[in-house]
Formats: structure tokens, C-alpha cells, sequence
């Protein structure tokens, strides 16, 4: 039998709805998803997980404290699993100020690699809204896909743009 990795979660009610994390054992945001502990486990591929308000309190105060204006950033550190590539692009996405977006062809050009392989690792991001992977946008100013539908992304840069 393969030993699964196991991450404490929790979920809560948002504006643009229910929302899910995943901590490690260090306390580090591992996954985060619009969509439940459902949409969670998707991000996690088969890792178990074991609900605990307590482990989880420090990343779900700083998500309800941005949600809710109070904040613009986060403190709290996060471990997400991914190819190098994946994390030099979201890096640059931790990068974009709070109410400001970019282009894939931006995020790319800052990486040295294609929009194509910037979307790709967007849309693989396993920490959404602290990695806002909301903030990319296509060249052309359209919101373009989001995993969580582009009616959350509009909520979200609206939330940002005040």
C-alpha cells in the first residue's frame, strides 16, 4: 500500500463561495480552492485529508481577512508541489501588486518562456488566491479561464480594484 501524504484542511463561506486549504505539517498552505474540499482534493491528486479547524486557523484568518479588504497580502508561507518551472512561474505570479493584473505574454517574457507554458502553469496552481493565478489575464484584457469560472475572477479583481 502507498503511503499518502497527509495535509490538516478546512473549509468556509466566502462571497464568491465556499472555499477550501490544505496545510502541511509545518503549517504551510499546500492547496486552496474555490469549491469545497471536493475541488480541494482535486489540487492534492489522492493525498488524504484530515479536517482540523485548529492547524488550519492561521491560513483561514489571513484568506478571511483578504476577502474581506482587510489585508492585501499573505504572511503565511505555503508548500505547494510542482516542477521548477511551475514554481518560477508562480513566483512572478506572487509578484503582480495587489489590484494589478498581467498578461500571460508579461508572466512569460518575465520567465523566459512561452504564454502557453505561463498558462499551463497557471492553471496548474495548486495555492489559488495566495498565488493569485486571478491576476493573469489575456493580452487582449479578457479574463480568459479560470478554474473556479470567470464570474470568481471578475469578483476577485473587482474585490482588488475596490
Amino acid at each position: 500500500m502507498t503511503n499518502l501524504p497527509t495535509y490538516h484542511c478546512t473549509q468556509f463561506k466566502t462571497p464568491m463561495g465556499v472555499f477550501a486549504l490544505a496545510v502541511d505539517s509545518a503549517g504551510a498552505v499546500a492547496a486552496a480552492a474555490f469549491g469545497g474540499e471536493g475541488a480541494l482534493r482535486g489540487r492534492l491528486r489522492g493525498a488524504r485529508l484530515i479536517r482540523d479547524p485548529r492547524r488550519t486557523d492561521a491560513a483561514r484568518k489571513q484568506v478571511e481577512s483578504w476577502i474581506s479588504g482587510k489585508s492585501r497580502d499573505f504572511s503565511i508561507g505555503i508548500s505547494p508541489g510542482g516542477t521548477p518551472f511551475q514554481r518560477r512561474v508562480w513566483s512572478a505570479l506572487r509578484r503582480i501588486p495587489y489590484g494589478e493584473t498581467r498578461s500571460y505574454g508579461d508572466v512569460a517574457r518575465e520567465v523566459g518562456s512561452s504564454p502557453r507554458a505561463v498558462g499551463r502553469a497557471n492553471a496548474t496552481n495548486p495555492v489559488c488566491l495566495i498565488i493569485p493565478c486571478h491576476r493573469v489575464i489575456g493580452s487582449d484584457g479578457s479574463l480568459t479561464g479560470y478554474a473556479f469560472g470567470e464570474d470568481t475572477k471578475r469578483s476577485l479583481l473587482a474585490l482588488e480594484r475596490g
